[in-house]
């Protein structure tokens, strides 16, 4: 079986349609069902301009049909925390920044909403605007994103998993936060596990787990990967290159 996979996105929408063309592309080239998901591994908002537009074109893409998974993203739970309470601390970040910090990008998303967040407005009332600007149906969307995603051939999360732990008894801090001790683990999990969260220049196969994020949030690309028959596949506007595992 077949299924797709889309990394960090962060409010770049004509990449998300790049890829998903990509995908559509690789359907008609080899067959594939069009009913495979296509797994979009969170962070759709952040960092690029057009937060908005990427959560509005993935809700018309479920509700017309499209066989899509989005996951819960960190910068996903950071945008719905600062909409029910911009003071409620988020347990993966950093002690003293917030998510309108310019390092973490929430006033770009906020401006997609037609928000002002410059330094020199109150929290309050950025915060009071936002939640007028922001549809209750986005909300409701990334409330409802999944936090874990189980194919044929691997598990899929935005950040990564606890070693040792089954994915069903994973922390979701764990699961939209993590970097260590994932990242350095190099025992299975059961099935490979394919991620995003830690930008890469590329996105590279460790043969335990995949990491998809290529850096889009930073003027980089978006990774596009097919998983098919224990193999993980990079798409490309000229076809599959296959993403070999490499040594540790």
């Amino acid at each position: 079986m077949t299924i797709y996979a889309i990394g960090d996105i962060h409010g770049h929408l004509h990449l998300l349609r790049q890829a998903h063309e990509l995908v559509e592309a690789d359907r008609a080239r080899h067959g594939v069902p069009a009913g495979t998901q296509v797994v979009h591994v969170g962070d759709l908002v952040d960092r690029g301009a057009e937060s908005r537009g990427v959560i509005e074109h993935l809700m018309e893409g479920i509700a017309a049909g499209a066989p899509w998974v989005v996951l819960l993203g960190n910068h996903d739970r950071m945008f719905l925390r600062f909409l029910r309470d911009p003071a409620e601390p988020e347990p993966g970040l950093r002690s003293g920044l917030s998510w309108l910090h310019p390092r973490l990008g929430g006033a770009g998303t906020l401006a997609s909403y037609g928000v002002r967040a410059a330094a020199d407005r109150p929290v309050g009332a950025v915060h009071a605007d936002a939640v007028q600007a922001v549809p209750a149906e986005h909300r409701a969307f990334l409330e409802g994103a999944a936090r874990w995603h189980r194919g044929d051939e691997a598990i899929f999360v935005h950040a990564g998993l606890r070693p040792g732990l089954p994915v069903e008894r994973q922390d979701e801090t764990d699961l939209v936060w993590i970097r260590e001790p994932f990242l350095s683990d190099r025992r299975s999990h059961g099935a490979l596990v394919v991620h995003g969260h830690t930008a890469l220049d590329a996105p590279r196969h460790y043969g335990n787990r995949v990491n998809i994020d290529s850096g889009a949030a930073y003027g980089g690309l978006l990774t596009t990967v097919a998983i098919e028959g224990g193999e993980v596949f990079l798409l490309t506007p000229r076809g599959r290159a296959p993403l070999a595992a490499e040594g540790w």
